[in-house]
């Protein structure tokens, strides 16, 4: 078997053995009712994705995730580059940032829906909130992180501030950025399902807290499998993105044999 098809043959058979124990499991009643076979549980999810409901909930998800995503990076970018290159801005943000550093989301999710309500804009503040901070810290890190002698080296051919900054700098703290794009990807996702899920906004996480007041186990477990693999999607996405726009790098270059 070739050396690249073998971790792809593997993970069938680890996913076709998880579900023979869940099928085994589930009809030995270990949970009772609330651990629905895995045969119920996929043609229960077969019924879901002939609805319009479904589609509608799964668009409205991936939407404010990637909307999110999109302002976060941008604004995350935009201020790293800032509070790592001017030592005003670093200091006139840094207890701020410190501040919200260990605050996660979900804290804020009583105040967000009180002001915003159950509405998207409330899960599009919550899951900006969530990837923002770390894709700022990344992004400083990254621009502390250039090369002294690169920066004068740039200086020396007459460039000035914003041009090493966008030249010199950025490109230097790419690789940081993209470790904090894959990192905070699957994170838009989760914070926009809880947002669903715990504060009432439009999405699949509506639609799982819905089937489990109905007591709908197998749609409930139909609706996780459905997130899991969107969450395989975006991270899967955003190591391509990654890897295509991070090409240069030498920890994406291929090594030619000589």
């Amino acid at each position: 078997m070739k050396a690249s098809v073998r971790p792809y043959a593997f993970s069938i058979v680890g996913v076709a053995g998880a579900l023979v124990i869940w099928q085994l499991l589930a009809e030995a009643k270990v949970a009772g009712t609330a651990l629905p076979p895995a045969t119920t549980v996929f043609t229960t999810l077969a019924t879901i994705l002939g609805t319009g409901t479904f589609w509608s909930s799964l668009g409205a998800t991936i939407g404010i995730a990637l909307l999110a995503l999109a302002l976060s990076a941008v604004a995350g970018v935009a201020l790293g580059l800032l509070v790592g290159s001017f030592e005003s801005v670093k200091y006139a943000t840094l207890a701020v940032l410190e501040f919200l550093k260990p605050v996660p989301p979900i804290v804020i999710l009583p105040l967000a829906v009180l002001v915003l309500g159950p509405t998207a804009e409330m899960s599009l503040f919550l899951v900006v909130f969530g990837c923002l901070l770390p894709i700022v810290m990344q992004t400083v890190d990254g621009v502390q992180g250039t090369d002294p002698v690169a920066r004068d080296t740039a200086r020396s051919y007459g460039m000035g501030e914003g041009e090493i900054l966008a030249r010199v700098v950025l490109p230097s703290a790419m690789p940081y950025i993209g470790t904090a794009m894959r990192v905070a990807a699957p994170a838009a996702l989760v914070v926009t399902v809880v947002a669903g899920l715990l504060g009432g906004g439009p999405g699949l996480g509506q639609n799982i807290y819905q089937a489990q007041a109905a007591g709908d186990y197998a749609g409930l477990y139909g609706l996780v499998i459905v997130l899991g693999v969107l969450g395989l999607l975006f991270q899967g996405a955003t190591r391509l993105a990654e890897r295509r726009v991070l090409h240069w790098h030498e920890s994406y270059r291929e090594v030619v044999p000589r």
